[in-house]
């Protein structure tokens, strides 16, 4: 049996991209997150529970499935012991064939997965944060700093290394408000 996964993501909230990649493959049954969320995937554990042996499971790609190089070696273990097969559509992954892979295909593979539940990871924390209202990136520093860094720097009575000390403003921060 063909069996569709799928969990929204902040590329794909509503899951309208994996559901219509899915739909080219006629999956016989197709089990759908609420939430991205790592936790209580509950269709995941259903999906999981009730592998027989020959089905296939597909997916968008390897994050859809997993949320850790840790999760998904764990799930294709559990896929393995039930006699069951993995396809993965971005990866272009199928352990139905025989042939298997390259280890430089395997490695590449696991790194572009990492670098998804990184990206993914921080996506979610960016939006979670910007829900809270609270401002993102690096800290702006304290204008009277750095005002009192371009008056030294102006006086010429102190170098760059004592501005730094005194002020806390670094020698790119001050020459980038020295262009304004």
């Amino acid at each position: 049996m063909l069996i569709g996964y799928m969990r929204p993501s902040q590329d794909d909230p509503t899951c309208s991209i994996q559901e219509n990649l899915l739909n080219n493959y006629s999956c016989q049954k197709i089990f759908i997150e609420e939430h991205s969320s790592a936790k209580r995937r509950t269709q995941l554990d259903h999906m999981m529970a009730h592998l027989e042996p020959d089905d296939k499971i597909i997916v968008e790609k390897l994050f859809v499935l997993a949320d850790s190089t840790r999760h998904l070696v764990e799930l294709l273990e559990q896929i393995d012991e039930k006699g069951a097969f993995l396809c993965t559509l971005k990866e272009g992954i199928d352990t139905s064939d025989e042939r298997g892979y390259s280890f430089k295909a395997i490695v590449h593979h696991l790194a572009a997965f990492q670098s998804d539940v990184i990206s993914e990871k921080t996506k979610q924390g960016l939006y979670e944060a910007k829900q809270k209202g609270i401002t993102t990136g690096r800290p702006r520093k304290p204008d009277e700093n750095v005002k009192r860094a371009i008056v030294m720097y102006e006086s010429k009575k102190y170098s760059l290394a004592e501005i730094k000390a005194e002020t806390g403003i670094s020698k790119s921060t001050l020459y980038r408000y020295l262009e304004n």
